[in-house]
């Protein structure tokens, strides 16, 4: 259960990192301090597979329309992925994936939408920063070496996920740690240094992977209650100096009917973790509660 008395007690634990100072998150010529205000990462998905069909765009003209939409709800930042994370979903080609984002990225990159793309392939990645991508919403780490040169060279801002797995569709059948935020840490700060040492200059935040699911955590609500911990625990990650990400979880298995308003229940875990950018399909909801969080007293 979720009690005052126990979150007393985990930011009691971990006193140092609750207050270790962040970088801010620059994009392109915006510098985003998510400690003074949080950062919306809005969702436009181009597959057909995407579960969350609010987000899912049929066409070209309807994923712009959406992120248009999703800008002047008050996204700061817009990301598009052409594949889907679902189980069983098909595998979207790297060229396949090209097609369908370059004139997404393209069109909302001429509104003065700040793009980031959800993508683990250089080819994929080189196609959306040459189209205007500012952001690498990076789910896989087999070719990091590759793809963080490319965001060097386009000046492109980094999401660094955690993912157990070379990326969210090939999980690793491994147990799932209780606490993995030791060796999580340890692995997105060796991460990060080496995006710095190759030359990425532009901002890098983290992401503990709580949207992705783990292969051995079949059960919907054992997955959910450790997405849970991980946005609780989000700022032990601060250590590393970096904003932390989230794509916030929909919990379809309490929520049911619902399901909508998730994010929103997810988004306070989030906030009282020291999230600094919050990915979601819901941004309206998700704005309202961080606005309301931000403006309420506590005593």
């Amino acid at each position: 259960m979720i009690s005052l008395r126990e979150l007393a007690r985990l930011a009691a634990e971990h006193a140092a990192d609750l207050e270790h100072p962040v970088a801010p998150f620059r994009v392109g010529d915006r510098v985003l301090d998510t400690d003074a205000r949080p950062a919306l990462m809005g969702v436009v998905n181009l597959s057909q597979d995407s579960w969350y069909r609010e987000s899912v765009a049929p066409s070209t003209a309807a994923a712009v329309r959406r992120g248009i939409v999703l800008a002047a709800q008050g996204a700061d930042l817009v990301d598009v992925g052409a594949e889907s994370v679902v189980a069983g979903s098909t595998r979207v080609r790297p060229q396949d994936q090209i097609r369908a984002l370059v004139p997404v990225v393209e069109q909302l990159a001429a509104a003065g939408v700040a793009v980031s793309v959800e993508s683990y392939h250089p080819d994929v990645v080189r196609a959306v920063l040459v189209a205007g991508a500012q952001v690498l919403n990076l789910t896989g780490s087999a070719d990091d070496d590759v793809v963080f040169d490319l965001a060097a060279e386009f000046d492109a801002a980094l999401v660094l996920c955690h993912v157990l797995g070379d990326n969210p569709r090939e999980l690793a059948d491994t147990a799932v740690d209780r606490d993995p935020y030791p060796a999580m840490t340890a692995a997105l700060g060796a991460r990060a240094d080496v995006a710095r040492a190759r030359g990425v200059r532009a901002g890098i935040c983290v992401d503990p992977g709580a949207g992705f699911g783990m292969a051995r955590l079949t059960d919907p609500r054992e997955r959910l209650r450790h997405q849970s911990v991980l946005l609780l625990n989000s700022f032990r990650l601060r250590s590393l100096g970096l904003p932390v990400c989230h794509a916030l979880p929909a919990g379809f298995a309490h929520f049911e009917d619902e399901v909508r308003t998730a994010e929103g229940f997810f988004a306070v875990l989030a906030g009282l973790g020291g999230t600094g950018v919050y990915r979601t399909h819901e941004v309206p909801r998700v704005r309202a509660v961080l606005r309301a969080m931000a403006d309420l007293p506590v005593d």
